[in-house]
């Protein structure tokens, strides 16, 4: 059988060589037997898939993607572009906005994830009216998050993110408005309202990460915020005031199965042990073959959550993470 290829974004301001941010993955794919092509990620953003796939060999056959954040129409547009030129996304267009929008991975992570509702706007904020029933959907009271099918604002906690009391639908509204405001051209399909848990947090220096099984502060690696790249940890803030990030684990899942588990990219130095029981399951029900799923520590003591699912080929890499081995299931796949 043919051996995958990987597309990786060619850098903008040398299309021969690969963006600056995904240069180590291509240089871990190299060293693991693997072959890269590179396609130009602005093509595709601006609709010109043809384009975008101009150096993507003839006949190329099974690919995997990795790189930045495409809409999902994007992502159709640029596999259907692949197919043309005799080759094929490993992920289907389909597969991608399942595991990478909310509404498509949420009815199979329900009671696993906390509870979400949300309404589908062309970019407008919606009606007050609208999120009104929104948010007695989700109880009417307590602390909620807002964010888009795929991304929060969670850089603008207080403006744009964090609703502290669904029953002020005054200030429902005024986030809303203001996240969508934020948000313009890229609002990813609607808006979300997601009832807003508390996880356990990132570790002062020297303190080890809470829940169960975790493990003290260790790896090495600066990582990348994430913006732009991956499914962020929208909700999983440590403190009901935006003040702390969770201790977060991201699991790499391929055909169902953890190929990798390792730290959130927004706290790449601390090391988490999540406990999966339960969670392979679902993975297996949702049905897409290359996907990740954040996991955190209810503060509680509850147990895990599931607090975001993402398609894998556009989740991000913490750097100084050792991804040989996720690379080389992808192209033995």
């Amino acid at each position: 059988m043919p051996v995958p290829a990987i597309l990786l974004p060619a850098d903008p301001l040398n299309p021969r060589r690969p963006d600056p941010h995904f240069a180590w993955e291509a240089r871990l794919l190299r060293e693991s037997g693997g072959e890269h092509h590179l396609v130009d990620h602005d093509a595709l953003l601006a609709g010109r898939a043809e384009e975008a796939v101009l150096r993507v060999p003839r006949g190329s056959g099974p690919l995997w993607y990795r790189g930045w954040m495409l809409p999902s129409a994007r992502y159709a547009e640029f596999s259907a572009a692949l197919t043309a030129r005799g080759g094929h996304l490993l992920t289907s267009a389909a597969g991608y906005a399942t595991a990478h929008e909310l509404p498509g991975w949420y009815g199979v992570f329900e009671g696993a994830t906390p509870p979400s509702t949300w309404i589908p706007t062309a970019g407008a904020a919606p009606a007050a009216e609208e999120l009104a029933a929104a948010a007695a959907r989700l109880g009417g009271s307590g602390p909620a998050i807002v964010k888009d099918y795929v991304k929060s604002r969670k850089h603008e906690w207080h403006e744009a993110c964090y609703v502290p009391e669904l029953a002020d639908l005054a200030a429902v509204g005024r986030v809303v408005a203001r996240f969508v405001e934020l948000q313009g051209e890229f609002l990813a399909g609607g808006v979300v309202l997601r009832r807003f848990e508390r996880f356990a947090g990132l570790p002062d220096a020297g303190r080890g990460v809470g829940g169960p099984g975790a493990a003290a502060p260790g790896g090495a690696g600066t990582g990348a915020d994430g913006t732009g790249a991956d499914g962020t940890g929208d909700g999983a803030h440590g403190r009901g005031d935006g003040a702390g990030r969770a201790a977060e684990a991201r699991v790499w899942w391929l055909d169902g199965e953890p190929v990798l588990v390792g730290p959130h990219p927004d706290g790449p130095r601390h090391t988490v042990e999540p406990d999966l029981d339960g969670v392979q399951a679902l993975v297996r029900t949702l049905g897409c073959r290359f996907v990740t799923t954040d996991l955190a520590y209810r503060a509680d003591g509850s147990g895990w959550r599931v607090v975001e699912v993402g398609d894998g080929q556009v989740s991000e890499l913490p750097h100084g993470i050792d991804a040989s081995g996720l690379l080389t299931s992808l192209i033995a796949a």
